[in-house]
């Protein structure tokens, strides 16, 4: 990605350091974090620092190798890396692979972290190359959630066809969800689209239906967290929901993410993990003031709770097809089995 005329990558690993583009301050200020040890790529992850799945994965990756460079317990720094946000397949593949690396070196461990990051961003170019032509001149996408550049090293997953697309010569227009509680798609997926100069609205959560019944959604891309051996689909909390109105209104609904979202050791979605973060991102949001401090403040009634899963999970009956670096395929486990091969 470019910012301000520079290349960056989301995540990347250089000499036992990992560094991140902080998330968090995003769109209000672009600043990198350093994480000097695994339990500081541990917290990165943790505190959505780092976020998306194929970013959180590399991320991931980076955490299981510097436990190898740092001589830590290897099996106990797997765990804490697992236990950061239990949803998402990525971080597991990459802690697996990565752990198998290190039982034969240190620096095999390093090699194999590298060459995840590497397969990350070779994946979603992929993903943008066969999505590409789904998206016609003039065409109005609708996402939800941001899994773009920022949610993966580069390219990202849903909105890597986008960028092709645009970068192609198409018009495109992006309909954006807000992406409540923690508004990844009216600050991250806003934020990247100004930067590639592509043609944007954002829009609350709860719009969709009026969207798409005046005829103003040509098709809907979504990233995901993980996908069950039966193409049962968990991705942000919320993207259920736009699944059911797309079917309602006969508008493609496509899923994009790597084989390695893909989890053929969970047979469906009602297997899949779902992980329930803090009440206080529901009630506090942060911006800045008029002089430019970032602020917190409570937006709910004082005294109330709040229930905050943060993913849900759409059952394959309602998607229209994955794509993948290797093609789209169908959201079954014939075509999963076979694309995993």
């Amino acid at each position: 990605m470019k910012v301000a005329g520079k290349d960056y990558l989301t995540v990347r690993f250089d000499e036992g350091v990992v560094y991140l583009i902080d998330q968090n301050r995003l769109p209000f200020a672009f600043a990198i974090r350093e994480c000097k040890q695994c339990e500081d790529s541990c917290a990165a992850i943790r505190d959505m620092t780092v976020r998306g799945a194929g970013a959180i994965g590399a991320a991931a990756g980076f955490a299981m190798a510097q436990a190898f460079v740092a001589d830590d317990d290897p099996v106990a720094a797997a765990e804490r890396i697992r236990a950061t946000r239990p949803t998402a397949r990525d971080l597991f593949y990459a802690v697996e692979c990565v752990f198998s690396a290190g039982q034969v070196s240190v620096q095999a461990a390093v090699d194999e972290a590298q060459r995840l990051a590497r397969a990350n961003t070779e994946a979603a170019r992929g993903i943008g190359i066969f999505g590409e032509p789904l998206i016609s001149d003039g065409a109005r996408v609708l996402t939800h959630c941001n899994a773009g550049w920022l949610g993966f090293v580069d390219y990202g997953s849903a909105l890597s066809p986008v960028y092709m697309a645009h970068r192609g010569g198409k018009q495109v227009f992006v309909y954006a969800d807000e992406t409540r509680p923690r508004s990844q798609g009216a600050r991250l997926t806003a934020w990247e689209l100004a930067n590639e100069g592509i043609e944007h609205t954002i829009v609350p959560d709860n719009a969709g239906a009026y969207l798409m019944s005046k005829g103003l959604i040509d098709l809907v891309i979504v990233g995901a967290d993980r996908i069950a051996a039966n193409g049962d689909v968990a991705n942000k909390i919320g993207t259920f929901e736009k699944a059911i109105l797309a079917r309602h209104f006969g508008i493609p609904f496509f899923v994009a993410a790597p084989r390695s979202t893909f989890d053929p050791e969970t047979p469906t979605g009602a297997d899949i993990i779902i992980e329930e973060r803090s009440a206080d991102e529901v009630h506090y949001q942060t911006g800045p003031d008029q002089d430019g401090r970032i602020q917190t403040i409570r937006v709910t009634n004082p005294g109330s709770d709040a229930f905050n899963p943060a993913f849900d999970v759409t059952p394959a009956e309602f998607i229209t097809g994955i794509i993948t670096e290797k093609g789209i395929i169908k959201p079954d486990n014939h075509a999963i089995a076979a694309v995993l091969r």
